[in-house]
């Protein structure tokens, strides 16, 4: 039989969470600061990325303004543009509520009394929503730093735009471990759908991936693995849990501000800082971007620099970069040998012919009798760099792992060490000095 005691707690908290949910299911937002926006009316006259169309809304918070664009006819985003007309410079998109969900023309963006904010197509289809609905939020803003967000009565954020980026980190936004957040590139300037990179923020690194349809997983294509070794000493005991880009000013020098990356390490806990890039103005108005073609960008914002506003202050995969740009899976489109980052060479069953656009492997069939394969000598994969493959492994092995895998390409051994990489996509190989490090393309027998 319960105790008067435990019986009089149990009531206690019931009492106290009825409470609480009563109290939030009655914050309500004033009706001054509801709203519905339709997507309708002219297009701005102003150059913003990817050359589209848009119509801006009232949210706004210098340089940052909502707004609906489009790419092609009648397919909207709704999205955070970044970028002033006083400043004559093009003006980009930073955030997108629903990328590869478009809307149409009288779309409605609304804000409403219990809390929640709605993106509904013209014929009332739900398209994206930030499903805060009597959670006690009373109000929405745009903040200073690009943040778009929905707040209770005492100021903490309900939802917030840093929680859910597209390919952009600005200053102050955070991805976390486990990749609930990470940033997935745009397909192409047309075509605003989800493309083929992501940056991934993990337990032991940061890593970029390149996800092909012809591929099972994302193939891994960089990581800051060696930074946390040199910066932690190790995380072998620990995990990172989050990463956060940050403007810092440089104290003794005076004149400097650093783009830097603040990431956060458990066992013991801990926080480290690494410089990324600098300039000599105040960069609090930056983004990292993962760009279409897969790498990895800063970009700052001097709003009182008129026509050339934006500057690129540092490339990840770049010609001075440790890595270069041969490391981006298509450096040399489809098909394509690189090296000293450029597209040098068409790997053909005849041996190598001149690079261009139109280098491609051959198609082949599922039937074993049908393909084998020829050999290049010093060449490696993408993903060799930052992958072990399978070792111990004789080269018969490999090569029977791959020809009984239908959707393999081809696939990569080190003779050195009896290592096996199997490849669900080429894109760009790099030459390499060492002849042990081989390559097996799969080809149709009749141009063997």
């Amino acid at each position: 039989m319960a105790s008067p005691h435990s019986i009089y707690t149990t009531s206690l908290l019931l009492l106290l969470t009825f409470q609480l949910l009563s109290t939030i299911s009655k914050a309500v937002v004033p009706p001054s600061d509801t709203f519905t926006y339709i997507n309708e009316g002219e297009f701005g006259d102003y150059v913003v990325e990817y050359n589209a169309d848009y119509r801006t809304l009232p949210p706004f918070n210098n340089p940052f303004q909502l707004c609906f664009y489009n790419t092609t006819p009648n397919a909207f985003t709704l999205a955070l543009r970044m970028g002033t007309v006083r400043s004559e410079s093009l003006m980009r998109w930073v955030w997108e509520a629903n990328r590869g969900n478009p809307v149409r023309e009288n779309a409605t963006l609304t804000f409403g009394p219990d809390g929640n904010l709605i993106l509904a197509d013209s014929d009332g289809r739900i398209a994206w929503q930030t499903n805060t609905a009597n959670k006690g939020v009373v109000g929405f803003q745009v903040l200073p730093t690009g943040n778009m967000v929905l707040h209770d009565g005492k100021g903490k954020f309900i939802w917030q735009s840093f929680d859910s980026p597209t390919d952009t980190l600005l200053v102050g936004q955070s991805l976390k471990s486990g990749g609930a957040n990470k940033l997935v590139s745009r397909a192409s300037a047309v075509n605003n759908i989800d493309g083929a990179y992501s940056l991934v923020m993990e337990p032991k690194q940061l890593a970029m991936y390149y996800k092909s349809a012809n591929s099972p997983r994302p193939m891994i294509y960089w990581t800051s693995a060696e930074w946390f070794n040199v910066d932690v000493g190790s995380v072998t005991n620990g995990s990172l849990v989050n990463l956060t880009l940050t403007s810092v000013p440089d104290t003794d020098e005076g004149f400097l501000y650093y783009l830097t990356f603040e990431y956060y390490v458990t066992n013991p806990p801990s926080g480290w800082n690494r410089n990324m890039a600098y300039s000599k103005y105040n960069n609090t108005l930056s983004y990292l971007r993962l760009g279409i073609d897969g790498n990895l960008r800063f970009y700052t914002y001097n709003p009182n620099v008129q026509g050339v506003a934006w500057e690129l202050v540092y490339t990840f995969l770049d010609r001075g970069s440790i890595e270069g740009e041969c490391q981006l899976p298509e450096r040399c489109g489809k098909f394509g040998l690189c090296e000293n980052n450029q597209c040098v060479a068409c790997p053909t069953p005849n041996g190598l012919s001149g690079w261009s656009n139109d280098c491609e492997a051959k198609k082949v069939s599922c039937k074993a009798s049908e393909f084998g394969y020829y050999k290049l000598e010093g060449v490696d994969h993408f993903m060799i760099k930052y992958t072990r493959g399978d070792g111990g492994r004789k080269q018969s092995d490999c090569e029977s792992k791959c020809t009984k895998d239908c959707k393999c390409m081809g696939y990569f051994y080190h003779t050195a060490d009896s290592r096996c990489w199997i490849a669900y996509d080429l894109k760009t190989l790099t030459k390499v000095g060492n002849s042990t490090h081989l390559a097996y393309i799969k080809a149709p027998k009749k141009y063997l």
